[in-house]
């Protein structure tokens, strides 16, 4: 029996997506999910997302290594945010840690989606590792993006749309909705040149003018890291890669 793969643009919208779906995957390209891969991959052992700066103190003073990110920025009094980058290249100082991570975007989509049975992270990064895992699980997958404080966003549209693509061309897959669709032929049209496509989208002009060009060439790179993030009691994890050879047999 065929599947269903459909993209929801905006956590605004989750309610209107969310029924019959137990398995989301969660995108924010630039950069909140292609950070928490990168984190992962990196040696970081868990990530405890929270939806605000609040919830990031409080693990703060309790003695937990926190990062917050608000507009692009890193939030006063926390010496991380959400640059994957950064996350590069302190792994040797991270390895093994744990990380409460609040971020603008990102962190409030994987917060409304915590109540379903599996919750895996997205990224440009991980597109393909992750596309294949996902067409072995034979479940019913919703792609969430993050978008850009409740609105749509390209990147994050460009990357469901990848991942819907990849779902669907393999044969298990149907797609009902018209976001599926529109995204699916959006991603068509700039994968051969995905940084020409989003020059002119409006968070890589924010995170330009923050001076964040590295972050944004990274994130906007495909397949350089093979990590799946999923959340498992509220933290994210990696999951192990034998679990995902055997999904794969």
């Amino acid at each position: 029996m065929l599947k269903h793969v459909e993209i929801c643009y905006s956590p605004a919208e989750y309610p209107l997506y969310q029924e019959g779906f137990e398995l989301v995957v969660v995108i924010d390209v630039l950069r909140a999910t292609s950070a928490i891969c990168t984190a992962l991959e990196n040696g970081v052992e868990k990530i405890i997302p929270v939806a605000t700066v609040e919830e990031a103190r409080a693990w703060q003073e309790k003695g937990y290594l926190a990062a917050a990110e608000r507009n692009g920025e890193i939030v006063e009094g926390f010496d991380l945010g959400n640059s994957p980058v950064a996350y590069i290249e302190r792994a040797e100082e991270l390895r093994g840690r744990t990380v409460v991570l609040t971020t603008t975007n990102g962190t409030k989509a994987i917060d409304i989606a915590r109540d379903k049975n599996t919750v895996v992270i997205g990224s440009l990064n991980n597109l393909e590792t992750l596309s294949q895992w996902l067409i072995d699980q034979n479940q019913n997958v919703l792609i969430l993006g993050s978008g850009w404080k409740d609105k749509f966003n390209l990147e994050d549209t460009i990357c469901a749309g990848a991942i819907a693509d990849a779902l669907l061309e393999s044969g298990k897959f149907i797609a009902d909705e018209d976001s599926t669709v529109a995204a699916k032929f959006i991603y068509r049209s700039a994968r051969d040149n995905m940084f020409a496509f989003l020059k002119a989208s409006s968070h890589r002009r924010r995170l330009i003018r923050l001076n964040l060009n590295a972050d944004v060439k990274y994130c906007l790179t495909p397949n350089n890291l093979t990590t799946i993030p999923i959340l498992r009691n509220g933290s994210l994890v990696k999951l192990n890669h034998e679990m995902v050879a055997i999904a794969q047999e």
